[in-house]
């Protein structure tokens, strides 16, 4: 079914009849100083003559085209039942620099923490359908990236895309609870839940993860930790391979008496089988069912009508033989 998503716009359409009708008719002389006495222009008369002939039509085609673009013509497919859940997932990701390290496995190639997370998430995501799903990133500050929404692929194009580092080098895991709170104290009491995944320790923000959990806990937030990072990962050094432990910053008890105070639950993942499992246990959680809702998916229209606006205009300022006439005094 054909649908104007803002009708309103076609309020414009007699713009110009009413510009027409009230501004005053300009002849050439009056708009342009001529440097040479007994040069003029060809075809003089009134402003108002540009509204005439074939000219004048396209351009009002033109406008017309543009308004109904404006308008946003959309084509609304059958409404499909969907499964809603009601509950709405937060994720908090850590993209401090350590999400660089290099001590992952993903189909037996080494990757880096974040590039495991980002790739098991996004498996996590799928499996959201019926739910909503935000996503905040933290480092020196927390930030709301995307707002819960039901559009799943764009939380996981959000997350796809963006670059370790870009919220600083270090970790504010009280600022990113507190963020997810007050996105999520919207939603009933029973539906309101904060993935925090971190490979470090709380040295950055405002608030304490310990105060920012006993403030989830008054909101209802269940909030699930996940502490990423392997137990000796392999590292290069200067001369030859060595083990060490860049796990070893990893804050485990502040990050399971946050999952205590809430009644979530915390998880170790030293590699992508246990960060696999890690999400898999928290996707079976049972969801609070509210039925089904109806949607119909729309399909925008609005190129169509913009592109016949620019391809009249184009027309319109056509002139064949221009370029072969002289101007004479």
């Amino acid at each position: 079914m054909f649908d104007l998503a803002w009708p309103w716009m076609l309020l414009a359409l007699p713009l110009p009849w009413f510009a027409y009708r009230i501004l005053p008719p300009r002849s050439p002389a009056q708009a342009l100083q001529l440097p040479y006495h007994g040069l003029n222009l060809p075809g003089g008369g009134s402003a108002r003559g540009l509204v005439h002939g074939w000219r004048g039509g396209l351009w009002l085609l033109a406008w017309c085209a543009l308004v109904v673009a404006a308008a946003r013509p959309q084509w609304l497919g059958p409404p499909s039942a969907q499964s809603r859940s009601g509950r709405g997932i937060m994720l908090a990701v850590d993209m401090s620099g350590s999400m660089t390290t290099q001590d992952m496995q993903l189909d037996g190639h080494p990757v880096s923490r974040f590039a495991a997370v980002r790739a098991i998430a996004g498996d996590f995501i799928d499996r959201r359908e019926g739910d909503e799903v935000g996503l905040i990133l933290f480092g020196t500050h927390a930030y709301l990236v995307t707002p819960l929404t039901y559009d799943l692929d764009a939380v996981k194009a959000q997350l796809r895309d963006v670059a370790v580092g870009l919220a600083g080098s270090n970790t504010a895991i009280g600022d990113a609870i507190a963020i997810a709170v007050r996105r999520l104290r919207k939603l009933p009491e029973s539906e309101r839940v904060l993935v925090l995944l971190t490979d470090g320790v709380n040295n950055a923000g405002s608030l304490s993860p310990t105060e920012a959990a006993r403030i989830a806990r008054a909101a209802g937030v269940r909030i699930y930790t996940i502490g990423i990072g392997a137990q000796q990962p392999l590292m290069q050094g200067p001369f030859a391979n060595i083990f060490g432990n860049p796990a070893s910053g990893l804050d485990a008890t502040v990050l399971k008496r946050i999952a205590r105070l809430t009644g979530g639950q915390f998880y170790r993942a030293t590699d992508t089988r246990q960060l696999a499992a890690a999400y898999r246990a928290i996707n079976a959680q049972e969801p609070t069912q509210q039925g089904r809702i109806l949607r119909r998916p729309r399909t925008p229209l609005y190129p169509w009508p913009l592109g016949a606006a620019m391809l009249l205009a184009m027309l319109s300022l056509w002139r064949k033989g221009d370029s072969g006439r002289e101007v004479t005094a």
